[in-house]
């Protein structure tokens, strides 16, 4: 059998991961997966040496067809012009040609290199491989430091950036991301706790239990405003506590007589490499479609 192995990239605000994936299997190839730290608050030569390393070293002796990149936004992705300013990484690289310095860095052909949101190329990557293989209608959560959502609509998988959507109070962010879990927590025990884990970790299962009771209640409630149908995939590292508000999230959406399924994201940090070697490949939607079940 003839496999195509594609390049994923997922870069983050301090790291950088990178993997060959088998996109005739949907899986990664484990001696090629690498991950470093990046100086995200170096010039731009030191950040796209870094960036290089690691995918020259994930490559090894088999060059891939294509490098697909996760990479947040704000970002002119077509372009690969580099916008994000004020969030304390990545300001040196601000209006440059990010395709144009990895070419020339990698020594690869511009044109086989694809920039991608983050947060779609994790939906893509649990569409095409994990929670949300063979649905054509998905809606995709991350849970986490900040809020990310992507849809995938009749099969086209795009950024849905509601993050800093009128909620409540305030934006769909304050609600949903660990730093409400922080405050809310504080509210109710008068204990300052980093995040969601060291809350999780005190063992006060009373207010544990009430904190994620409310958050569940959050994210049904947006849901519903957002007019999520079809199937929600949710991932990030808050989705490892799934369980703890699953309940009131399914009981939330069926108060309102909306029946959409929700599912906890299989592939951990796997979905954005998968995702961002796949995102806008020719038939892959074609090969989850194979398996349908909606």
């Amino acid at each position: 059998m003839n496999h195509s192995f594609m390049a994923g990239v997922d870069i983050g605000g301090s790291h950088i991961t990178a993997a060959l994936v088998d996109t005739s299997t949907g899986t990664i190839v484990p001696e090629s997966w690498q991950r470093d730290s990046v100086p995200a608050a170096g010039t731009a030569n030191e950040i796209i040496d870094a960036w290089s390393n690691v995918i020259l070293t994930s490559f090894g002796q088999s060059v891939p067809a294509r490098l697909g990149i996760a990479m947040p936004g704000p970002f002119d992705y077509e372009a690969g012009i580099c916008l994000i300013q004020g969030q304390h990484k990545y300001e040196s690289l601000y209006g440059l040609n990010i395709k144009t310095l990895l070419a020339q860095k990698l020594g690869f052909d511009i044109n086989n290199i694809r920039l991608t949101n983050d947060a779609a190329c994790f939906l893509q990557g649990e569409i095409f491989a994990g929670a949300a293989k063979g649905w054509s209608n998905v809606t995709g959560i991350t849970l986490g430091t900040g809020l990310g959502s992507a849809t995938c609509i009749n099969n086209i998988v795009a950024d849905a950036a509601w993050w800093n959507t009128p909620f409540k109070d305030g934006i769909a962010e304050d609600y949903l991301s660990s730093r409400w879990f922080v405050q809310r927590y504080r509210q109710l025990t008068n204990v300052a706790m980093p995040n969601v884990k060291h809350i999780l970790a005190t063992g006060d299962d009373g207010k544990i239990k009430q904190v994620f009771h409310e958050f569940g209640i959050h994210l049904g409630t947006f849901l519903l405003q957002q007019q999520a149908k079809g199937l929600v995939v949710i991932g990030g590292n808050i989705a490892q506590a799934f369980s703890l508000f699953e309940q009131s999230l399914k009981a939330c959406l069926l108060s309102a007589d909306n029946h959409t399924e929700v599912r906890q994201a299989l592939l951990g940090e796997d979905a954005a490499l998968i995702g961002a070697a796949t995102a806008g490949l020719e038939g892959v939607n074609r090969f989850s479609l194979q398996h349908a079940n909606n």
